[in-house]
């Protein structure tokens, strides 16, 4: 079986031509093994590109690294744009893609020099669509106490079809991410875990994020989360509607928009080698 290892500012997928099935080629048990970084390819979760139904050009299924499926990849769709652009035999400026997901369909768009911009649809506020216990499940969840490691954090939560629990902070560097971040995801006020998001306020345009990501831990970029990022940021009067995230592996542009409420990511997707599985 052939593939293409991609990344998207460092968070890294081995991409899969899955089209003439529905059914993903490898089961999570074998995704664990490619995305062990000793004994395998190496990467942050395992991607598919299958066929699409009657109203999308493709479907995407995704394993992470420990085997378990998120509704949707940021950084993976772009990633995803680049492979079938590559698989088509085209490349052009503007063109765009529907993609089903679990979490809907997402519209990818290539652009000049790598940058891939998604349209990542509107993001999800009430306690009971993200979901946690938190609050009540009618209620939106911002600026809410929750005690984490001993520790009393500020905490406000999204759901961009993934669900995300974004915390501001002095400075980035020093949060043990490695020791705080299980913590996060799995607290009982997640029944389905969650993605955490550390991040600090350079300006009101610029924004500094670390992530510890459901099923996959420490990445160097996250996506959807920087999305979830900027809509908290907009709820509690910490940043603008149009921001530059910059994450470890690199910087994506954000914006919320007021005229119809969606998000939109741009940001590099670039190949990295291709192989073939035995």
């Amino acid at each position: 079986m052939e593939f293409t290892k991609y990344q998207g500012l460092g968070n890294d997928f081995i991409l899969v031509d899955n089209r003439h099935s529905t059914t993903p080629l490898l089961s999570p048990e074998q995704a664990v093994e490619l995305c062990d970084r000793h004994f395998g390819i190496g990467a942050d979760g395992v991607i598919f590109a299958l066929p699409g139904d009657e109203q999308s050009d493709y479907t995407m299924r995704i394993f992470n690294s420990d085997g378990s499926e998120p509704q949707m990849c940021g950084n993976g769709i772009r990633c995803l744009a680049r492979f079938l652009a590559r698989l088509e035999g085209t490349d052009t400026i503007g063109q765009s893609y529907r993609i089903q997901t679990l979490a809907g369909i997402i519209i990818p768009r290539l652009e000049a020099q790598g940058q891939v911009r998604v349209d990542m649809g509107t993001p999800f506020l009430l306690a009971k669509e993200i979901p946690t216990t938190l609050t009540q499940p009618e209620d939106k969840v911002i600026n809410q106490s929750l005690e984490v490691g001993g520790q009393s954090w500020s905490v406000t939560c999204v759901s961009m079809g993934n669900p995300h629990c974004i915390t501001f902070v002095e400075d980035v560097a020093k949060i043990p991410l490695e020791t705080i971040g299980p913590m996060f995801e799995h607290h009982s006020v997640f029944p389905e875990r969650t993605n955490t998001e550390f991040i600090e306020v350079v300006r009101p345009d610029y924004l500094k994020m670390r992530v510890w990501e459901r099923g996959a831990g420490i990445t160097l970029a996250c996506g959807t989360g920087a999305c979830a990022s900027v809509v908290a940021g907009v709820l509690t009067g910490n940043c603008d509607r149009l921001c530059t995230v910059e994450l470890p592996g690199g910087c994506l542009t954000i914006e919320w928009s007021q005229q119809d409420n969606r998000l939109y990511m741009t940001g590099l997707a670039e190949a990295v080698f291709t192989g073939v599985i035995r």
